[in-house]
């Protein structure tokens, strides 16, 4: 076991931990990053929309980050934390190898997992083919013949995005979407062609994806396709303390609600990243990161203080045990009195007697 008493214990090594661990590690605090190394973009060829950083392998972008935690003094280590307890101290958090660690406040930066529809094919060329965001991906499948599948009430709308991008966009419903009147309006406006009925594959040609087979055997061929994924905050380590996921208002998944800080409804435990904001892309977790702990430094501060204000004015400071010295002793506070009053102390001191 860990002995180390950290002033904070970050869950999660992405961009909102490391940015976290950073921000935390400069401001002279002693930082302990846990990080189960499954990054929620593995998958992809790059980062995007990181200024400086676009284009950058996932992973490297981590390496670079976790080299700056060490380089301030903060400690990374590889594990997975599967439970939380809060004590007398803070929290403790115990990995799945039995380890524990503990730490003053906690932040987690756990991310989220998509989930993907079962259709044969598609989790294969996920982060390739298979794409989710126009932001991260547009500009890289710009005017190729884009498919959206089907997968609830945001499929029209992602359709509606990825037409900027595009102007052979399809939308394959998929026995999932049923579009209103007005969204019926437009998609016939923006020329985006619309087909009835379940896919059953995703299909690819050595590795690159091909086109998209429907149950009743109609192929169609799309360079890149776009699929809303529900998304799933990695939330239990919140959830053993007391937390627990929210609906998004969007239909898009669950996360857990925090402040505008990363501050949780359980005083100090904090989260950032997608574990709290589904819709986040790598620069703004890294952002929201920075935001929490700078938070967390300061409510540190705040206790800090406390603790100081205590120590000088409460019940066992100085000042005060030498007023109640000197109310219940007075003269003889000093170990002097033998029926006599002392005018003064040490080698100067006058005794008269009484």
């Amino acid at each position: 076991m860990d002995t180390t008493r950290y002033d904070v214990v970050i869950v999660g090594g992405g961009a909102a931990g490391l940015s976290a661990a950073t921000t935390l590690s400069r401001a002279l605090r002693s930082v302990l990053v846990i990080d189960s190394g499954t990054p929620r973009n593995a998958p992809a060829a790059g980062v995007h929309g990181y200024l400086s950083r676009d284009g950058m392998n996932p992973r490297e972008l981590l390496s670079i980050g976790r080299g700056e935690v060490l380089s301030y003094g903060g400690t990374v280590i590889d594990g997975e934390a599967v439970s939380a307890r809060r004590t007398p101290d803070g929290f403790e958090v115990v990995l799945g190898d039995a380890r524990r660690f503990s730490g003053r406040r906690l932040l987690v930066t756990t991310g989220l997992t998509d989930e993907l529809p079962p259709i044969d094919g598609l989790r294969e060329q996920w982060g390739k083919g298979v794409v989710h965001c126009p932001y991260c991906h547009g500009w890289e499948i710009r005017g190729q013949r884009i498919g959206v599948l089907g997968t609830g009430p945001l499929s029209v709308h992602q359709a509606l995005l990825f037409r900027q991008w595009s102007p052979d966009i399809t939308l394959f419903l998929n026995d999932t979407v049923e579009p209103t009147d007005e969204e019926w309006d437009k998609l016939a406006a923006r020329s985006i062609t619309v087909v009835d009925g379940t896919v059953a594959s995703v299909d690819a040609v050595d590795g690159v994806l091909a086109g998209l087979t429907l149950r009743q055997g109609s192929s169609f061929d799309v360079q890149a396709l776009a699929v809303g994924t529900r998304m799933e905050a990695r939330s239990a380590l919140l959830e053993s303390l007391g937390l627990s996921s929210q609906v998004h208002p969007s239909g898009a998944g669950r996360f857990i609600e925090t402040d505008a800080s990363g501050a949780t409804d359980v005083p100090g435990v904090y989260a950032g990243g997608n574990v709290s904001n589904l819709m986040a892309q790598v620069i703004t977790a890294a952002a929201e990161g920075v935001m929490a702990g700078a938070r967390i430094n300061a409510d540190l501060i705040e206790e800090e203080t406390r603790w100081a204000v205590e120590g000088h004015f409460g019940p066992f400071s100085a000042a005060s045990e030498a007023a109640v010295s000197n109310i219940v002793l007075n003269h003889r506070r000093h170990g002097l009195d033998d029926g006599q009053t002392t005018a003064g102390i040490g080698d100067a001191a006058t005794v008269e007697r009484q």
